[in-house]
């Protein structure tokens, strides 16, 4: 059983911060949820220009991942170990406080809520989306942890990068042209 003081590092502490990233993402979604929803209902024109921004954003994050070049290998740091809380917090402040997943998160959403959007798809596409954030990084957590697949990870970085990349734009757009 892992408690607030107990220390652990590795696997453990990476699973516990990719959920607490996933928590990081409703602090998201909730605001935006709450400012998609006034926008809408008092400015439809402005939420169409934040919705063509969330589209040219997009893009512009696809263009990024697929030219993105590669870390060299010595760039990885040592682990070092955490309380198991500790972990949890470190991952939720890493998504609360990052400008990127704000931007991201509001740009997704204005994409997909519409104003007769009930409140319940509207909460059910927020926990998509941190359910989506916590598989992702507890699959990086799994990979990154054990020497020979994070070597066959990095290998093929560049084309999961580049198909990453190609996705994103792809998305953005389309939305940009719906």
């Amino acid at each position: 059983m892992v408690t607030r003081n107990s220390l652990i590092h590795g696997r453990s502490a990476g699973l516990l911060a990719s959920l607490g990233i996933a928590l990081g993402v409703q602090l998201h979604v909730l605001y935006t949820m709450l400012g998609v929803g006034l926008v809408l209902q008092n400015s439809p024109g402005l939420f169409s220009t934040v919705k063509l921004l969330g589209a040219v954003y997009l893009v512009y994050v696809g263009y990024k991942t697929f030219f993105t070049p590669l870390p060299s290998s010595s760039s990885a740091t040592p682990l070092k170990k955490l309380g198991a809380f500790d972990a949890l917090r470190t991952g939720f402040f890493t998504n609360a406080l990052n400008p990127k997943t704000t931007l991201f998160v509001v740009s997704v959403y204005t994409q997909i809520i519409q104003p007769e959007t009930s409140i319940a798809v509207q909460v059910g596409y927020g926990l998509f989306m941190s359910l989506a954030h916590w598989i992702w990084f507890s699959l990086v957590t799994v990979f990154f942890s054990e020497e020979h697949l994070r070597s066959k990870m990095v290998h093929h970085q560049r084309v999961l990068n580049r198909m990453i990349g190609i996705i994103l734009a792809g998305l953005g757009f389309w939305l940009a042209l719906t």
